[in-house]
């Protein structure tokens, strides 16, 4: 059975996703976590785009040994150089270079001549090779690239040193058949084709990204590419999860597999949607709520008599436990960090304090704790701002449905200042915004407000994620608490937090490179 490369993208095409800013500690989270799933290549960035995304990247590569870490650069030489110098401490460095190759971005976006784009490319991927051992390159728009020029550029890259050429339904354009032909194509065509891997990239702007996928697959492709739960900019990119589990499934008719450990889905998919702020639909193949869900009575019969006649994925096999083990207030340490352990966390001891500490000061209103809660405790532990410039003590709603809406704040300031501010508002979550915005003493735009329960039941926690522009930059916030209104508070402190953290890293950096 032939063994498919998983490229996941997530913390590079993923994080282009509109509203989603992660910062440097979460995306080292989430790819720890990519590494654990058992991805082959993960794309940590795009390190010439910005001083921060550059550390980011380095500091993954640096940190992760269990799969190959790239970044992205385009075909000139201080990417390549940008690229070179993140990810050369890495296990197995390895680039990703590109160049557009249609006809409608010849034209109007390069303003390049065929054979301009192909020398460029080729010079790109000889430059690299001084460097990189291992070189990935990118026909973007390969989807609408005459096939003859396609073929001819693929195969000067071959020879200049490429071990991986992707061929990217770049605009989410092809039909499977379409697509799945362009691989063949390639194949049959090429010169040297044969010695290296075909990709897939694809994007879901008709819906068909994972259909295009498996599509290549049929046709070749020894590599896919994509993201979890299929994030990404516009309509987002092929969703790796459902890949894997279609190659899985109907391993009889694709005879390919992947390499990851698919237990580790589930929780792959919730840290990524909680980090930035993406919430997966319920329906959504293999991950979404409603997944394993049967509604039918017929459904439901024909499930009781036997599972797969309505199942033909277990939910257990993509790690969604069908009982959890419930922790109460009266669980200690030792059984607190076995079940943390039990799901795949392993904290530092100050990591574990911080989240034992916060599980106990809950339990005092909340009676059980699932795996959902737990994880969340732990995320959101884990991910605090730290050195956070605002630190929210208290908060005092006072409602009336014939009554002016009034909030009154606490909060510490960088400097351990206690600031007591009242404002009033049309409903309590405005007119906690308008406290806070006065105890910051500057405008901030809400842009997005978003809640969601943790899981059911009336004490389920509630996660709130909010979109704010502030000080000329948007970030989101989250914000995690039994009640509506201090997880609101929360989440929007949180934002502003981020931003003025990441506002510090820029002007640390430039100081370091001055």
């Amino acid at each position: 059975m032939r063994k498919i490369n998983f490229f996941d993208t997530t913390l590079r095409d993923g994080e282009q996703s509109a509203g989603v800013n992660l910062n440097s500690q979460e995306k080292m989270e989430i790819a720890k976590q990519l590494e654990k799933l058992g991805v082959d290549v993960m794309e940590a960035g795009f390190p010439a785009s910005s001083s921060l995304d550059f550390q980011s990247v380095k500091n993954i590569a640096k940190e992760i040994r269990g799969c190959s870490v790239t970044g992205l650069a385009r075909s000139v030489k201080g990417d390549i150089d940008a690229a070179w110098e993140a990810l050369k401490d890495g296990e197995e460095p390895r680039l990703h270079v590109f160049i557009a190759t249609s006809p409608i971005h010849r034209l109007h976006k390069l303003k390049k001549t065929p054979e301009q784009v192909i020398q460029t490319a080729v010079d790109s991927v000889k430059y690299a090779a001084k460097t990189f051992p291992f070189i990935q390159w990118s026909a973007e728009d390969a989807c609408r690239t005459e096939l003859p020029f396609l073929a001819e550029i693929v195969g000067e890259v071959i020879k200049a040193g490429a071990k991986v050429i992707n061929l990217p339904d770049t605009v989410g354009y092809n039909h499977p058949k379409e697509y799945g032909e362009i691989f063949r194509y390639i194949r049959e065509n090429v010169p040297g084709a044969e010695n290296v891997i075909l990709s897939a990239h694809c994007h879901d702007d008709l819906g068909m990204a994972t259909s295009n996928s498996l599509a290549a697959i049929e046709n070749g492709a020894g590599q896919i590419e994509g993201t979890i739960n299929g994030i990404g900019e516009r309509a987002g990119n092929a969703a790796l999860e459902e890949i894997a589990v279609a190659l899985h499934t109907r391993s009889d008719f694709y005879n390919a597999r992947s390499g990851l450990q698919l237990n580790e889905i589930k929780k792959t998919s919730e840290m990524v949607s909680k980090l930035t702020g993406m919430v997966i639909p319920g329906n959504k193949a293999v991950v979404g709520n409603n997944a394993f869900a049967h509604e039918s009575g017929i459904h439901q019969d024909g499930v009781l008599k036997e599972k797969t006649t309505y199942e033909i994925i277990t939910p257990e096999l993509v790690g969604v436990a069908s009982n959890s083990l419930v922790l109460g207030k009266h669980s200690g340490k030792h059984a607190f960090k076995n079940k943390l352990e039990s799901l795949g966390y392993l904290l530092t001891e100050d990591e574990l304090i911080k989240s034992f500490q916060s599980f106990k000061n809950l339990s005092e209103k909340k009676k059980e704790f699932t795996d959902e809660d737990l994880t969340a405790i732990v995320m959101e532990e884990k991910l605090s701002n730290g050195e956070a410039a605002y630190d929210l003590q208290s908060i005092q709603v006072q409602y009336g449905t014939n009554n002016i809406t009034t909030a009154t704040v606490s909060m510490l300031d960088q400097n351990k200042n206690l600031l007591n501010e009242a404002a009033t508002g049309a409903g309590s979550v405005e007119a906690i915004y308008n406290t806070l915005e006065r105890c910051i003493g500057e405008e901030i735009h809400l842009k997005d407000y978003r809640i969601q329960s943790n899981r059911s039941g009336r004490d389920a926690f509630a996660q709130v994620y909010v979109k704010i522009d502030f000080q000329g930059k948007e970030a989101n916030g989250r914000g995690l608490a039994q009640d509506v209104l201090e997880a609101s508070a929360k989440a929007y402190v949180n934002a502003v937090n981020r931003v003025l953290l990441l506002k510090q890293e820029q002007k640390e950096k430039t100081e370091v490179s001055i």
